[in-house]
């Protein structure tokens, strides 16, 4: 069961997102340069935003994990600093060495040397042991402790160590559990994304423009004239087609521990509740850089959401033709839109469209098919949800 989300989103003068130069990101796509967003831009401020919504707990994609929070509880806690940096250390390089990464902490700071994602079930699984190390006769005892429990034990089953620690949340918070964890380690367990962002990219042809600006010098003299600061940035505006497809069942598995197959019989509450907040958030959040410079702030005007057990597919190809812009054209929105709708007829024409258990559309604008229902975003999300878990008793 998939759910899968195509949005149509336009932005004023802004630079949403930049490359290493500074410079707008950038797509060729149809023989066509296209403004674009990359997707690690969007899930980043997509998951800041669903942190405040979540009921579930989230997680810490950090290089100082070791040190400002299993470090700094152990010692709130009333253990000596020592100790506490003597044994998060030790269980630290352990969980490093199981994932392949023998030189990948420094020794003095606990730092990583790339950010890791880690759930607040895991810190709270972590602490607890150490905290039973800290309880052996002596810090050999304790060491060998901590390996008997993380590399043996945590090796056959890490998720069975957190139950044993009397922890049943997901181990790596909801963003883990929807956007996944990369790693090789079986104590660091790798999390499949079962949400799957694409890079936004513009329905038209890339049109930009260098801003040139200045700064004045409130406290300058008469006699000094000129700009006390001057810079450049590059501006684009445009219509971005965005695309977002969720592996329902593989979320449920991440949220509850269960088998993938076995995900209907799971108590679906928390899934449900974080696509909803998903859906939200795609519509209403902006992945803009220079935020204070150009307020890059709009919300979708169209968002097309499907159901089904059918292998995903993007509507993206809809726009390998870059819609036209200009005096004499349509509106670009409603070009966007209708472009989208006649791909998908098209799709369908071929394919058929029997796995698709149902498609809601929410728009400012005339949406060409008559056989989507055209609702507010809000029944829409909330339709599309009772299409995949059932209606709510």
């Amino acid at each position: 069961m998939f759910l899968q989300m195509h949005f149509l989103t336009s932005y004023h003068a802004s630079l949403l997102n930049r490359d290493d130069a500074g410079l707008a990101k950038r797509i060729v796509f149809g023989g066509h340069p296209r403004l674009r967003v990359s997707s690690q831009c969007q899930k980043r401020h997509w998951r800041e935003w669903m942190m405040d919504g979540a009921e579930l707990p989230s997680g810490v994609r950090s290089r100082h994990f070791f040190s400002r929070v299993v470090k700094r509880r152990l010692v709130e806690a009333g253990m000596p600093e020592l100790s506490a940096h003597t044994l998060t250390l030790h269980l630290a390089q352990s969980i490093l060495k199981a994932a392949g990464e023998k030189e990948a902490l420094d020794k003095d700071t606990l730092a990583m040397k790339q950010p890791v994602l880690f759930g607040q079930p895991e810190a709270d699984c972590f602490i607890k042991l150490i905290q039973e190390a800290a309880g052996q006769s002596d810090e050999k005892a304790a060491k060998a402790f901590l390996d008997e429990r993380i590399i043996k034990e945590g090796k056959k089953n890490f998720k069975a160590l957190l139950h044993q620690a009397g922890i049943s949340n997901p181990a790596v918070g909801f963003e883990g559990a929807m956007f996944g964890r990369f790693v090789t380690s079986d104590v660091l367990a790798r999390t499949d994304a079962p949400v799957h962002v694409a890079h936004a990219f513009t329905t038209h042809a890339l049109e930009t423009e260098v801003d040139f600006f200045t700064v004045v010098d409130d406290l300058a003299g008469d006699e000094e004239t000129g700009a006390a600061h001057a810079n450049d940035m590059e501006l684009g505006a445009g219509i971005f087609y965005g695309y977002v497809a969720v592996d329902v069942p593989l979320l449920v598995s991440n949220l509850t521990g269960c088998n993938r197959a076995e995900w209907r019989g799971q108590d679906c509450d928390g899934a449900r509740a974080l696509l909803d907040l998903l859906v939200q958030a795609v519509a209403q959040v902006t992945p803009g850089a220079k935020l204070g410079a150009t307020a890059p702030y709009a919300r979708a005007e169209c968002v097309v959401i499907e159901s089904g057990t059918a292998q995903p597919r993007s509507l993206a190809n809809a726009f390998l033709r870059p819609v036209r812009l200009g005096q004499h054209q349509a509106h670009p929105m409603v070009q966007s839109v209708e472009a989208m709708a006649a791909y998908l007829e098209a799709l369908e024409a071929m394919y058929g469209d029997a796995d698709v258990q149902r498609r809601y559309v929410a728009a400012l604008h005339a949406w060409p098919r008559d056989r989507e229902p055209v609702v507010s975003l809000g029944s829409a999300v909330q339709n599309s949800l009772d299409e995949v878990f059932g209606g709510r008793q």
